[in-house]
């Protein structure tokens, strides 16, 4: 299998973590550089159609993208160790907390950068600031939701350390990066404590 893509960019770290934390080998990571705009390539939209990264070439030869729905399938290749679920009740209720990460957290972070950061011009072009700043507002807004959970709990879906915990790790040092938004400084203790267990971890090393 091959894996499409692109040094820090946020969504293809959360399927490079999955990937580390499940300890699977012979995936070939090749790297698109964004920069150059070569996801806009044609060879590169035709394997993923709306020019995004990851995407994850199998060995017939089709191709998966979406982060989620990459990991879902590494999942099947690897049920161990398990970050998805072991039975429909918990897999709805990490899907559940995955995708509130994901929709609300991750993606408003992402606007607030891509429209606001002047370095991402050249991939968010118009940028609309107010638009960005609003979002990143509102995501600054389910973060402070997050630290309220992590009050009670150690894991962003509960006891354990699953999908989730990747999504919103990513999410937040993607915005901690590039627009310095420090969640410790933001009083969210919680969040903070949980931040630093996650970079702890060696999957936190992988960009």
């Amino acid at each position: 299998m091959k894996l499409l893509s692109a040094f820090r960019a946020p969504n293809p770290r959360r399927v490079l973590m999955f990937i580390a934390e499940k300890g699977l080998t012979g995936i070939e990571v090749n790297n698109v550089d964004l920069g150059k705009l070569e996801h806009l390539a044609p060879d590169f939209r035709a394997k993923s159609p709306f020019a995004k990264v990851p995407a994850l070439e199998l060995d017939d030869g089709r191709v998966l993208t979406e982060s989620r729905a990459i990991c879902t399938y590494l999942e099947g290749l690897a049920p161990e160790p398990n970050l998805m679920g072991r039975d429909a009740t918990e897999r709805a209720f990490i899907e559940m907390v995955d995708r509130d990460a994901e929709l609300y957290l991750f993606n408003g972070l992402a606007t607030w950068i891509r429209h606001c950061h002047p370095g991402l011009a050249p991939l968010e072009n118009p940028q609309f600031p107010d638009f960005g700043r609003a979002q990143g507002d509102k995501a600054q807004g389910i973060a402070r939701w997050f630290d309220q959970r992590l009050a009670t709990q150690e894991w962003i879906a509960g006891d354990r350390f699953t999908i989730a915990d990747i999504t919103a790790f990513c999410a937040l040092e993607f915005a901690r990066g590039l627009m310095k938004y420090n969640v410790g400084a933001a009083g969210l203790s919680h969040l903070q404590a949980w931040r630093d267990r996650m970079a702890s971890r060696p999957s936190a090393a992988v960009t």
